[in-house]
């Protein structure tokens, strides 16, 4: 995927990335879900950014702290996009954690809404890996660590009330 010289590639995955810098994409999905979609959307707006949150606390708070992991060489990336890499460890993908936690715990709520983030879920990892910003594995794991994040999420408060009620 790094590799992979393409226009389309240069044209689509750069804007994916600047959506996805700092959550912004995922917290405009959540205003659109809360905005548009009623009690439905409103749930499913308030599941994915908890889960993603979350994911982004094991992902960037304890596991970047955990494992110090070069970014891939830039010598292997023959694009310009390789220019703009963060400095901190390369596992996991913060950001695939957080797109896939979103998707993954919007989903259960409003089926439809996790569908239409299921594209840009996708196309944020692709970007990950295309950038020289991560090795496939850690977009993998970071995935694993957004699927986490939303089953916390979701399972959470259930196992609250069971225990507590």
């Amino acid at each position: 995927m790094a590799a992979w010289d393409s226009a389309w590639a240069r044209r689509l995955l750069p804007p994916v990335e600047e959506a996805a810098e700092h959550t912004k994409l995922w917290w405009a999905a959540a205003a659109a879900m809360a905005a548009g979609g009623g009690r439905r959307g409103r749930k499913a707006a308030a599941a994915g950014i908890t889960a993603m949150v979350v994911a982004e606390l094991l992902s960037n708070g304890v596991a970047k702290k955990l494992v110090e992991r070069r970014r891939p060489p830039k010598e292997w990336i023959p694009h310009d996009d390789v220019e703009d890499r963060p400095d901190s460890s390369s596992f996991p993908s913060g950001h695939t954690a957080a797109a896939v936690a979103f998707t993954a715990a919007a989903a259960p709520s409003w089926p439809a809404a996790g569908a239409a983030c299921a594209a840009p879920t996708v196309l944020v990892a692709l970007e990950r890996v295309h950038s020289g910003a991560h090795y496939a594995s850690d977009v993998a794991v970071g995935a694993v660590t957004g699927v986490v994040a939303a089953a916390l999420v979701r399972t959470a408060p259930r196992l609250l009330i069971r225990n507590l009620g």
